[in-house]
């Protein structure tokens, strides 16, 4: 039944059989191609996801700095206010305040340290040890402020010549987050006797959200000159990734040329194929096989090359992935993402699809043999 309806695929896995370490260095060349594209494109995928999910969750997060560039060295009370009413109601916005002091540890020498005045700090931290609120005096550091230098709630530190108890050793912050307190000093905001703030975040629920509001804050502040500089995390963490995709592709058209290697090597075998095989190619046309049935035994041959080869490299890619995702992202079955997928997907094509083009021009030869010719050789 099978050979009535597929006699083209039976003939040419035929053929493929009788010499079976040719047919299979022919299709290890599409293995390896297939293998090289789908590995270092999820290669990439794992190295963007591991690279992103570092990033943390700032993509909904805006800072808005004084326009130094205008001679704007801070941001008034009314401007506060502006950003607040271009904020969504759900917004959480945090006026900031810095100043440089010197600061000592444990009786250290004093060293010149950036303290940050924040009102309300519990809307922005939480405490790993002690408290944040109420705040209304003593002073909060950042976890690696802690670390370097054995601070416990309760600890002194001098701050331009006052001593200033710690109150609370914050949570680790995202290293990309403005927000991050992890090397910071935090202080009460009336503890400043500027009245003008260096900076304000802004977090939203969403980063549709935080876009829309970077949009208002601009035009409200910068209508006649340009006041403030909003800085948008989302637009970070998407250039990023638009930069990884570059990334991504590169990798790939680079293992795509162990593809045409391998797309030389079928080629290769198919004409020799053709030369071995032209007497019995002239047999076939001389009882009736019109040149397209020796054209699609042929071409049937350079496919079945191409879908094992390539069933062979999706099944070790896989293997591949699962490694990858392990030790990269540390979720091996993160191989399974829909990224992944169209990497493996386009792989398996590319492959079929290079060994279909390799097997053309020998098919072609084949089939144009005349009989009485072919016969001869």
């Amino acid at each position: 039944m099978a050979g009535r309806f597929f006699p083209a695929a039976l003939m040419a896995r035929r053929n493929l059989t009788r010499t079976k370490m040719r047919s299979l260095l022919a299709s290890l060349g599409i293995v390896i191609g297939v293998v090289a594209i789908a590995s270092l494109g999820m290669f990439g995928v794992a190295l963007q996801y591991s690279f992103t999910q570092n990033l943390g969750n700032v993509g909904n997060q805006l800072t808005v700095y004084p326009n130094s560039g205008e001679n704007i060295t801070e941001l008034t009370e009314r401007d506060i206010r502006t950003i607040r009413r271009e904020a969504s109601p759900t917004a959480t916005v945090s006026p900031v305040k810095t100043r440089v002091e010197p600061v000592s540890y444990n009786r250290e020498d004093a060293v010149r340290e950036t303290i940050y005045g924040v009102e309300d700090p519990a809307a922005l931290y939480e405490a790993k040890e002690g408290r944040v609120s109420p705040f209304r005096s003593g002073a909060l550091v950042g976890s690696d402020v802690a670390e370097e230098h054995e601070l416990h709630p309760g600890s002194q530190i001098t701050v331009n010549g006052t001593s200033v108890r710690v109150r609370a050793v914050l949570e680790e912050g995202d290293p990309f987050s403005s927000t991050n307190p992890d090397n910071r000093i935090i202080m009460p905001a009336t503890s400043f006797n500027q009245r003008g703030y260096s900076e304000v975040y802004v977090i939203e629920s969403t980063g549709t959200q935080a876009n829309e509001t970077a949009i208002g804050i601009r035009d409200a502040l910068n209508d006649r000159e340009q006041r403030v500089f909003v800085q948008e995390l989302g637009s970070l963490v998407d250039t990023i990734e638009e930069q990884f995709q570059i990334i991504n592709t590169v990798l790939a058209g680079i293992a795509s040329i162990s593809l045409l290697v391998a797309g030389i090597s079928i080629l290769n075998v198919m004409l020799m194929s053709t030369v071995e095989r032209r007497e019995e190619i002239g047999v076939l046309r001389a009882v009736g096989y019109q040149k397209r049935d020796v054209l699609k035994v042929m071409l049937m041959e350079a496919t079945l090359l191409g879908f094992l080869g390539g069933i062979a490299g999706v099944i070790l890619s896989l293997g591949a992935g699962l490694a990858i995702n392990h030790y990269a992202v540390g979720d091996a079955m993160a191989v399974f993402r829909l990224p992944n997928a169209w990497y493996v997907g386009a792989a398996f094509s590319f492959g079929v699809l290079t060994s279909i083009v390799s097997g053309l021009y020998p098919a072609w030869k084949a089939a144009s043999e005349e009989p009485v010719e072919a016969l001869r050789g």
